[in-house]
C-alpha cells in the first residue's frame, strides 16, 4: 500500500523507542503485531522496548526539557506550525493508517488527522497567549502577579480508538507550554504512532529542535509501569477505562505527581416531544454506530418521549437496516470492524447480560459471518435500572429507555457513574436551559441539538465523575500542563507585612 511507504511503515521490524536520535535496536522483549482488525492480518511487527530504552528515552526527554524550556514560547509555537505542515501533507496517507489498523471508516480517519492540525493551529496560537493575571497588593509600592512555568516532561498514554489526535490534544499544547512528551500508545495501534513520531523526528531534525516528542511500545507491565510511578514526570494525561485510570490515579497521586484522565463516558441523548427528529435520528445514528461505538463520546443511551416511543424506534431501525458494514477504507462504508476478538466478546456478552435483565432486541445483535471482528450495530429496548445499562460497552449497542417528562428524562440520564457527554434535542428554549442549568446534565459536555460526539478543538474536553475530571484540548485547559507562581516584589524602602502584621519593633532590628 503506496501509504504505508510513505509514512515510512513496511514489514520491517521496528524499535520499540524513538526519538530523533533513531531506533532502538532492543529486541529481548519480543514483537508486537499490529493486526488489520477487517481481516486479523498482520500489517507490520515491532519489537517492544526494554527497560533500558525507557531510562535512555527517560534521560533523553529531560535533557531536552532544560533546553526546551529556554526556548521563547512563540519559537516553540513556530515547531508546532512546522508539525501542522507536516500533517497537511501527509492527512490522506496518515488517515488511510489509522483506518486500516483501527478499523475506523476512512472519513474519521482522516477527520483524526484533522484534529490534530486543528489543535496544533490552536497550540501556534495559544504560545503568544499563555497569559497570567496581575493582582493589586494590599501594601503600599507593592507589585503582585502570577506567571506559568513549564512542569518538565510529560508522560501521555493513549487509547486505540483515537490512535493519534489524543496524543496531539496533549503533545501540541505541551510543547507550547515549554514540556518535552513521552508517548505510550495502545499496543493495538502502533503503527500510526511510529507514522506520527516520524512525522516528528523529521521536523525536529529539519529544525534543529531538541528532542521534544519521544515514543515508547510496550507493555503496560512493565514501560507502563514504568512511566506512570517515575517521580521524574510531573504529569501523566491518561485516556482509557475507568478501572485503570483508577489505578493510575492511585500510583501517581502517592507520589504528588498530577493526572490528566479521560476515562469512560455512558453518553445520553434526550429526544422530547418537540425535537427535530430529522437532527435526533442523524445525531443517534452517527453517535452511536460512529467508530464501531468505539469512542469515548459514543452515544450509548437514548431517552425517547412515551408519546414518541414507538415512531423513532420505527425510524431507528428502519436507518439502522442502512448501515453499510465493511472496509474501513471503502468509501461506501458507514461502520468498520470492532478493533479485536476480545471487543467482539464483550459486544456479545453485554447483549447477553442485558437481555437476561430485561432487555429487548429491536435490531442486530448478531456477529458477521467471515474474517474480521465484524458485528451488526444493535438497538435495544431496556430500563436504565438495569446494571448493564451503566456500564461502559465499547461497541455499537444503543439502549433506547422511555421517559415521561423531562424532570424524568434527567434523572435517568445522570443516574449512572460516568458524566462525559451529554445532548438533548428539542425546540423548546425552557428544555434547553433547564439541561444546560445545575439543574440538568452532570456532564462536563452537554449540547443542544447536536450530538454526543465530535467535539471541536476549541473547547476544554473531559468529563465529571468517573469520566475522571481531566481537561484536555482547548480553553485553558494549558494550564494542567504549567505550573502556577505567584509573584510578589516589594519597591519600596519599607517591609509592611500582609493583614497589617506588626512583628516586634523591626526599626531596632
Amino acid at each position: 500500500m503506496d501509504f504505508l511507504k510513505q509514512l515510512g511503515i513496511d514489514k520491517n521490524n521496528y524499535g520499540g523507542c524513538t526519538g530523533p536520535g533513531g531506533w532502538s535496536d532492543s529486541k529481548s522483549e519480543g514483537k508486537l503485531d499490529s493486526l488489520n482488525p477487517a481481516t486479523d492480518e498482520v500489517i507490520a511487527s515491532v519489537y517492544q522496548a526494554s527497560e533500558n530504552d525507557y531510562e535512555k528515552i527517560m534521560t533523553s526527554s529531560s535533557e531536552a526539557f532544560a533546553e526546551w524550556r529556554m526556548v521563547p514560547a512563540p519559537k516553540r509555537g513556530e515547531m508546532v506550525r512546522l508539525m501542522a505542515e507536516s500533517l497537511r501533507n501527509n492527512k490522506d496517507a496518515l488517515g488511510s493508517l489509522v483506518a486500516l489498523e483501527m478499523g475506523k471508516i476512512k472519513q474519521e480517519g482522516d477527520g483524526e488527522v484533522q484534529e490534530m492540525i486543528d489543535i496544533a493551529d490552536f497550540a501556534v496560537g495559544l504560545s503568544r497567549q499563555l497569559y497570567g493575571l496581575t493582582m493589586h497588593s494590599e501594601r503600599p509600592l507593592h507589585r503582585m502577579y502570577e506567571q506559568w512555568h513549564p512542569l518538565g516532561p510529560v508522560g501521555v498514554i493513549s487509547a486505540f480508538n483515537f490512535p493519534v489526535a489524543v496524543w496531539s490534544w496533549n503533545a501540541f499544547i505541551a510543547a507550547v507550554c515549554g514540556d518535552t512528551v513521552i508517548w505510550k500508545p495502545s499496543s493495538s495501534v502502533p503503527l500510526s504512532a511510529i507514522a506520527v513520531q516520524n512525522l516528528c523526528n523529521q521536523v525536529l531534525e529539519e529544525g534543529g529542535f531538541p528532542p521534544v516528542f519521544s515514543l515508547i511500545i510496550g507493555p503496560g507491565r512493565t514501560i507502563g509501569e514504568r512511566l506512570v510511578s517515575d517521580r521524574r514526570i510531573p504529569l501523566i494525561s491518561f485516556t482509557g477505562s475507568t478501572a485503570m485510570g483508577k489505578r493510575i490515579g492511585g500510583i501517581v497521586g502517592e507520589r504528588l505527581g498530577k493526572t490528566i484522565l479521560e476515562l469512560g463516558g455512558n453518553n445520553g441523548i434526550i429526544i422530547d416531544d418537540s425535537a427535530d427528529l430529522n437532527l435526533a435520528i442523524s445525531s443517534v445514528l452517527f453517535g452511536a454506530v460512529g467508530t464501531a461505538g468505539q469512542r469515548c463520546t459514543s452515544t450509548r443511551r437514548v431517552f425517547i418521549s412515551e408519546k414518541s416511543f414507538d415512531e423513532i424506534i420505527a425510524k431507528l431501525v428502519e436507518t439502522y437496516s442502512q448501515v453499510t458494514i465493511g472496509n474501513p477504507l471503502d468509501e461506501s462504508t458507514l461502520m468498520g470492524p470492532l478493533v479485536n476478538e476480545s471487543a467482539v466478546n464483550e459486544y456479545l456478552d453485554a447483549i447477553k447480560r442485558v437481555c437476561d435483565e430485561g432487555g429487548e432486541v429491536l435490531y442486530g445483535g448478531e456477529v458477521l459471518d467471515g474474517a474480521g471482528n465484524f458485528v451488526q450495530p444493535t438497538l435495544i429496548k431496556a430500563k436504565n435500572s438495569y446494571d448493564t445499562v451503566k456500564e461502559e460497552t465499547f461497541a455499537p449497542i444503543l439502549y433506547l429507555i422511555p421517559f415521561s417528562d423531562l424532570e424524568d428524562a434527567l434523572h435517568q440520564h445522570n443516574d449512572v457513574p460516568q458524566g462525559l457527554s451529554s445532548s438533548i434535542f428539542t425546540t423548546n428554549l425552557k428544555s434547553a436551559e433547564k439541561f444546560l442549568s445545575h439543574r440538568g446534565s452532570d456532564c462536563g459536555i452537554a449540547n443542544v441539538n447536536i450530538g454526543t460526539s465530535g467535539a471541536e478543538v476549541g473547547g476544554a474536553f473531559g468529563g465529571e465523575k468517573e469520566t475522571g475530571g481531566g481537561r484536555e484540548s482547548g480553553s485553558d485547559a494549558w494550564k494542567a500542563y504549567m505550573r502556577r507562581q505567584t509573584n510578589t516584589i516589594n519597591w519600596s524602602n519599607e517591609l509592611p507585612h500582609a493583614q497589617g502584621i506588626r512583628f516586634g519593633d523591626e526599626n531596632s532590628i
